[in-house]
């Protein structure tokens, strides 16, 4: 699955300080080898490089529970 701008996603990278933190796609890059990394920005800073094996769709309900 690819992701888009603005999107909402997850990172499952165990190795990150940011792992099981949602976070929202703020860059989108393709190397010259066709493969796309993505920058993911979160509450308290940013992760670059982002394989998309890494990411997942945040759940749509995780923004309605402020209600």
């Amino acid at each position: 699955m690819s992701f888009e701008k603005d999107d909402q996603v997850v990172l499952n990278d165990e190795h990150s300080e940011f792992d099981g933190e949602t976070g929202t796609v703020t860059q989108t890059m393709e190397s010259m080898f066709g493969d796309v990394t993505y920058t993911v920005s979160f509450e308290d800073g940013q992760e670059t490089g982002v394989p998309e094996d890494d990411l997942e769709a945040a759940d749509a309900d995780a923004d309605e529970d402020d209600d």
